[in-house]
């Protein structure tokens, strides 16, 4: 690769950088490209990205393959997309999950479909954490008695003037 130090030299045109990935030259077919950000057109509402087995992809490569299915509410494959490997599959259902907007759901044993995440739109739902602590202890004490106190000097002792002993005889 070929670089120059000043702005007004220009690199010659019989010399072509070559593109290099692990020392071998790639081609510009080689290159990947992002999806393009067009809507995608099928045949019914989707109500999920499941993930499932690819069988016969997986006996023909000898290795697990595995698809991501868009369904339908009844359960119905709308597109199949895949077969991935084991290595990028989940990530690759976490994130058409995340930016779809769509549940992840998994395809069980049975054929039925398993809902694995919850979620409204983009943002997936989870568990909620507890914020105050008061509210643990609602049945058992009052609010004012979770609060520490400050120390306080003890009451002051009666002085009776004129008094002779402290203990009275009769």
């Amino acid at each position: 690769m070929k670089t120059f130090s000043l702005s007004d030299q220009h690199c010659p045109a019989d010399t072509q950088d070559e593109l290099m990935q692990d020392g071998v030259a790639l081609s510009t077919v080689d290159l990947a490209f992002d999806a393009s950000p067009l809507p995608m057109i099928v045949p019914g509402e989707a109500a999920g990205i499941a993930l499932g087995f690819a069988p016969g992809e997986s006996d023909d490569c000898g290795e697990d393959r595995f698809s991501l299915l868009l369904v339908d509410a009844e359960g119905e494959v709308l597109v199949r997309l895949g077969p991935f490997g084991e290595d990028d599959v989940v990530a690759m259902w976490r994130d058409f999950a995340a930016k779809s907007g769509l549940p992840r759901m998994i395809i069980r044993e049975g054929g039925g479909l398993a809902t694995v995440s919850r979620q409204l739109g983009r943002v997936t739902l989870g568990n909620t954490r507890q914020r105050r602590r008061h509210g643990l202890l609602n049945g058992r004490r009052p609010r004012f008695l979770v609060r520490r106190k400050s120390a306080r000097l003890p009451a002051r002792p009666q002085i009776y003037r004129n008094e002779n002993e402290i203990i009275a005889r009769s």
